[in-house]
């Protein structure tokens, strides 16, 4: 159950803004404030049914952009290959401390480092 509120959490930080308000706003609701298809029905005066057909809608948009995007997907594959780059001037990093003791070396490892991570949180 994780994993999926993980890939709806995901979905909606990707592709959120192409719902419309109500969408938004029950799958908010749903997903991240915790609360049950009967109380947003409640709050809102429709049935339950029609809180979960709007937040099904939802989510199938949200699949769909992500289906024909790859938006998500890429983005874990760039931040894997990241984490791949930093590592390896990492290791030229220490290589050099351990070695030679240039300090164009270790400033140009600095420099690549700081935008990868800059890179990564992005």
């Amino acid at each position: 159950m994780k994993n999926q509120a993980y890939r709806m959490a995901l979905l909606y930080d990707f592709y959120g803004d192409m719902l419309t308000d109500r969408q938004k706003e029950f799958y908010d609701l749903y997903y991240n404030e915790d609360l049950s298809l009967s109380e947003i029905a409640e709050n809102y005066g429709i049935s339950r049914q029609g809180v979960r057909d709007v937040i099904v809608r939802a989510e199938a948009t949200l699949t769909e952009l992500e289906d024909k995007t790859g938006i998500i997907r890429r983005f874990h594959v760039m931040q894997d290959q990241l984490k791949g780059v930093l590592d390896s001037v990492d290791a030229i990093a220490k290589r050099n401390a351990q070695l030679y003791q240039d300090s164009e070396i270790e400033a140009l490892t600095e420099s690549i480092a700081s935008v990868l991570e800059k890179l990564k949180q992005e």
